[in-house]
């Protein structure tokens, strides 16, 4: 993991941190970090990720970006309660129902996480050259202040992180297999993150990010 010397890191007060035995807050500045590198063991993890790669019905979207329509670089499925329509990019989604792997998943990572979710995104990283640019999770359906909290099983990836405005304030991660971010409010509002291209030869990558989307 490495950091900008400059960014405020670690804060003393996180109750996951008394529960767990380390303080999982990597990053509190203009929201929060907060990193559980072995959420799921490496057993579980590879079953989880065999049986989602096989069984969610996956698909390559075509993105509209910069006024151009593009095919996303990785395989993507959308899940969540009836509600829960979502858009980004120029695509619009409508909600698979959440499967009983799902929602155990959900129910493991609202107990970490001490946070309520009802839909999640998966994103499949097949090798290097899969990638998701500068973003934010801001879309409207997800409310002013979302709280983010993503899952990655299989291959190693870069998770990149900078600040909108004070460009000096920079993270880079590498999120592991069983890992858990969560992404705490307001992060959105002032943060971008990315997931980069890379040359090295590296396993496929399975990326679940919850979110909360409320009744209208």
């Amino acid at each position: 993991m490495g950091s900008n010397s400059k960014l405020s890191l670690l804060s003393s007060d996180h109750s996951q941190g008394d529960m767990l035995g380390f303080d999982p807050c990597i990053l509190d500045h203009d929201g929060e970090l907060r990193l559980f590198p072995d959420a799921f063991a490496p057993t579980e993890s590879a079953q989880l990720m065999n049986t989602l790669c096989n069984d969610v019905p996956w698909t390559q979207h075509q993105l509209k970006l910069f006024g151009k329509q593009l095919r996303a670089p990785r395989l993507s499925a959308w899940f969540g309660e009836p509600h829960c329509r979502y858009s980004y990019s120029g695509i619009s989604l409508e909600p698979l129902p959440l499967t009983p792997i799902l929602e155990t998943l959900r129910s493991r990572v609202e107990a970490l996480c001490e946070v309520e979710f009802n839909c999640v995104l998966l994103n499949l990283y097949r090798d290097g050259s899969d990638s998701m640019s500068w973003h934010s999770d801001d879309e409207p359906e997800l409310g002013r202040d979302p709280d983010i909290a993503s899952i990655s099983f299989g291959g190693e990836r870069r998770f990149l992180l900078k600040h909108k405005s004070e460009r000096e304030r920079t993270l880079s991660l590498t999120l592991g297999n069983g890992s858990l971010l969560l992404m705490r409010a307001p992060l959105q509002r002032y943060w971008l993150h990315s997931v980069p291209k890379t040359k090295k030869v590296i396993a496929p990558r399975l990326n679940l990010t919850w979110r909360f989307i409320a009744r209208s």
